[in-house]
């Protein structure tokens, strides 16, 4: 499996990312070649370490800063590390591509050179919701779409229906609609008008309205909303999780929250695999976005949304 790493994204690049290579390239059973995407001066000092059958290096002439505006810089900057990866993944040179770089960045570039699956308007990015069973649910969208339609919210369903059944191996995923309560007439005109899409929608299991208190409790495998909703989730959880630590709690479930576990999260609604990190990812974050990309790759994620949408289409 070919899978390529952008060294220039993150705060800490591109160290932290170079580690993490490093040592899943030196695995004993490492079946995967990583081609690194970066500024050949910020690189050079590591060549040695790179030195490495199951690594090559891709020079790029330069990259895009975290604060930049994303269309503009990845519109100017052709030569940049993302875009220059994402010209290697839309033409079949890697497999799957992965960084912590400027979250906008990539989703525009994505879109530019590999495009959105049949039948997908607005990819969605997800974030990992921790059950007190033990199992691991989905949310989505949580950044991407700030405004979305009804209709995309049934899309999104399908989106993490599939994620779900292929990377957590949940056979028949229950799926929940974001809301202040769970009557079908609860919520505001976005989810009032989703829920009959969703109840309509075929391919998922859709179980009705959930409210915030059902995230973590098994009720739901996914869960939907619009980017505004998912974005202020995720970063109300982060920082709990983070006052807790300070604090020095200690809890199984609590470490489930942290987002090195899970290293990041696909694009969802592309047609290649593409996994977007924390900007404060480390050498541990990377290695899980490094398995996260051969587990996408290998469970073949993107041909199953594919299938799923074409019948959708079809029937």
């Amino acid at each position: 499996m070919r899978i390529g790493i952008d060294a220039m994204g993150g705060d800490f690049a591109p160290n932290e990312c170079i580690e993490a290579v490093v040592a899943e390239a030196n695995l004993e059973n490492c079946d995967s070649h990583f081609y690194i995407f970066g500024e050949q001066d910020a690189l050079r000092s590591y060549s040695k370490n790179l030195d490495h059958p199951n690594i090559t290096i891709v020079h790029t002439g330069e990259s895009i800063g975290m604060s930049e505006h994303a269309t503009k810089a990845v519109a100017s900057k052709k030569d940049a590390s993302i875009n220059v990866a994402m010209h290697y993944l839309a033409t079949d040179k890697i497999d799957a591509f992965a960084g912590a770089g400027n979250t906008g960045a990539m989703m525009v570039s994505a879109l530019y050179n590999i495009k959105t699956i049949p039948g997908i308007e607005r990819p969605a990015l997800s974030t990992v919701l921790p059950q007190r069973s033990g199992i691991t649910g989905v949310l989505l969208d949580v950044g991407l779409n700030s405004d979305v339609k009804p209709e995309t919210l049934a899309k999104f369903a399908v989106l993490g229906s599939e994620f779900a059944k292929a990377v957590y191996n949940i056979s028949d995923p229950r799926v929940g609609l974001l809301s202040i309560g769970e009557e079908k007439e609860k919520g505001n005109i976005l989810t009032k008008a989703a829920f009959p899409l969703l109840e309509q929608q075929k391919g998922i299991n859709f179980l009705g309205n959930v409210e915030g208190r059902h995230l973590f409790e098994d009720v739901a495998d996914v869960v939907v909303c619009d980017g505004f909703t998912g974005n202020i989730i995720v970063k109300t959880c982060e920082g709990f999780f983070y006052n807790l630590l300070k604090r020095g709690v200690e809890d199984d479930f609590l470490n489930r929250f942290n987002f090195e576990n899970y290293g990041g999260t696909p694009i969802l609604g592309i047609k290649k695999p593409v996994i977007v990190g924390h900007g404060i990812s480390k050498a541990k974050t990377f290695r899980n976005m490094i398995k996260l990309s051969k587990n996408v790759v290998d469970s073949n994620l993107i041909s199953k949304i594919e299938l799923s949408f074409s019948e959708s289409t079809s029937n």
